[in-house]
């Protein structure tokens, strides 16, 4: 039986483990502040994930110097450009996760999550001042190095200092944060939206030359929201001044440990990360055939695998000895370490390769629409207060279509991610993970086969698609934390969670492509070609995630392994 926390002021309080002896967890006040570190930590990086998808396709289309209304040619063009930039960043936060894991299993959780923030945060303010895809791209890049580190290091800080009874809500509270900072970037893009002009007044106030004015609000804004994401970079003298360290991760440093990570070993990550890029490569050059591409494809993955893999299996060979034992616990977390990559993985191609795209769909219904058809026309003469109100908001989200569908959506995953969490220590890891695929895939086909008009049934269908589809974000840092040890855990879970985004990165890749291949194909709603159809081919990687849980161990009832 777990004991209750100890209110007194004291470094650690004890639980006892599997085998009797007492595991470290944190007290009150550094509970709390560990806790609400990590919150801010998340939310901060889903409003860096979530304003690219939001202004991406603006970005992309205002650097490219497309304008007017778009052409099948246009959004193929804007939707290739955009597929890279996003898989670019899947791969950034892939090596990320690996490095900043390394670093925190070597010098600590809170010293690393302070430089993985400070990362993430002023290279997404610099996005802002990117003039070619290319330049955006490799900004992008630099940025998901902070962000893929956040992640596995909150995760590891978390369940290191609350006790084993409160897992559950700890991984619904992390994957509801992210999900809230969503929500936040959409209701953000929709005030400056509103403010566009006295932005731009305000702006000019300043003295800035009206060439730079004119560059900032131009497409709705989207430099000036990439460059509100140097905020977070805040939150790094939070960390340093009132965040404790993991009493866990002291405990290994005391033991001598952590020197068995060795900073040579981060080359093994440099020579994997040439292998997304040889991915991302094949893909992006039209003139590569089939046949080359798919054999890139797997010479890229085996090149990151190895390389991502390196420092972990390096470490355990330095802490273990060569003894059969040893050989096994090598073994066996490196086995975890891949499955772990292929469950994250199944999570990041829905949301990347669906639920990412719901924003520029909705932006895409709506563009081409005449100001007369919108319902601000029927505002004149309501019928009753509660037409009125109807009315009104029709004309709100008609003007800020992606705004309004990023926020039902992101709503939706804050309830999703908690539910999950939940279910999954009511009935079982593995019977969770299973369910969520099922409901993942109903959620996408209803979304996209089903729906041909931007309306109030679209945006309860984006609600249903972000409770079904990021639901994995509450499973997923209740699980991948219970599979390793204490030495390893940020790393393993930072491989586990960030490699599977390198599996994402190549299905995201795949929507340029099917958008070429499905022009000809009709939802059952009668959108011909474009994101519905492409989404809902990649929906079917739930099927795959649904045979591979079985293979993973089940750890419901477990405590987190010291």
């Amino acid at each position: 039986m777990n004991q209750p926390l100890d209110s007194q002021p004291s470094p650690v309080t004890a639980e006892a483990t599997a085998n009797g002896t007492p595991a470290l967890v944190g007290t009150g006040f550094g509970q709390w502040m560990a806790l609400v570190a990590a919150l801010l930590g998340w939310m901060f990086d889903g409003a860096e994930m979530g304003v690219f998808s939001m202004v991406g396709r603006a970005a992309i289309q205002d650097l490219l110097g497309i304008s007017g209304p778009s052409t099948p040619e246009s959004e193929q063009r804007i939707g290739f450009y955009f597929s890279i930039v996003i898989s670019v960043f899947l791969v950034g936060a892939a090596t990320g996760g690996v490095v900043f894991g390394w670093l925190g299993d070597r010098i600590g959780r809170v010293r690393a999550m302070s430089l993985s923030v400070l990362t993430y945060a002023l290279f997404t303010g610099l996005c802002g001042f990117a003039q070619t895809p290319l330049q955006l791209g490799i900004l992008r890049f630099i940025a998901a190095l902070g962000m893929g580190g956040e992640w596995s290091l909150g995760v590891a800080l978390v369940m290191e200092v609350w006790p084993n009874r409160s897992r559950a809500l700890m991984a619904g509270l992390i994957g509801a944060a992210a999900n809230a900072g969503y929500l936040l970037v959409g209701i953000i893009g929709i005030g400056l939206t509103a403010m566009l002009t006295q932005c731009e007044q305000s702006l000019s106030g300043l003295g800035l030359p009206e060439s730079t004015v004119k560059m900032l609000v131009a497409n709705k804004g989207w430099r000036l929201m990439m460059m509100l994401g140097t905020l977070p970079a805040a939150l790094t003298f939070f960390f340093r001044m009132f965040v404790p360290e993991s009493a866990k991760w002291e405990r290994e440093k005391g033991r001598g440990t952590t020197s068995n990570w060795v900073t040579s070993d981060l080359f093994g990550v440099l020579i994997g990360a040439i292998g997304p890029g040889i991915i991302v490569w094949v893909w992006a050059d039209d003139r590569i055939g089939v046949t080359p591409r798919l054999i890139g494809t797997l010479v890229g993955l085996v090149i990151a695998t190895i390389g991502y893999i390196f420092p972990a299996l390096r470490f355990l060979q330095r802490t273990f000895s060569n003894s059969t034992a040893a050989q096994n616990e090598t073994g066996r977390t490196i086995r975890r370490m891949l499955l772990g990559a292929c469950l994250s993985a199944v999570a990041l191609i829905g949301t990347w390769g669906s639920t990412q795209w719901s924003m520029s769909w909705a932006g895409q219904l709506t563009q081409n629409i005449k100001q007369t058809d919108e319902p601000t026309s029927e505002l004149k003469n309501p019928a009753s207060g509660t037409k009125a109100f109807q009315m009104w908001f029709k004309a709100a989200i008609f003007k800020n279509p992606r705004e309004y569908t990023q926020m039902f959506t992101a709503v939706g995953a804050i309830v999703g991610t908690i539910l999950a969490a939940m279910l999954g220590d009511w009935v079982g890891r593995r019977p969770a993970y299973c369910t969520l695929c099922l409901l993942s895939i109903a959620s996408v086909i209803w979304f996209y086969q089903f729906h041909s008009k931007f309306d109030e049934e679209f945006l309860i269908a984006s609600f249903i698609l972000g409770t079904c589809t990021a639901s994995f974000y509450g499973w997923l840092p209740l699980y991948l934390p219970e599979l390793f040890a204490t030495n390893v855990r940020a790393t393993g879970q930072g491989f586990s969670f960030n490699f599977g985004r390198i599996i994402a990165a190549i299905g995201t890749l795949q929507i340029g492509s099917l958008l070429k291949l499905v022009d000809h194909y009709e939802t059952f709603a009668g959108v011909k070609g474009g994101y519905p159809i492409a989404c809902s081919v990649v929906c079917g990687v739930y099927v795959l995630g649904m045979a591979l849980i079985w293979l993973a161990p089940e750890t419901k009832g477990k405590l987190l392994p010291d």
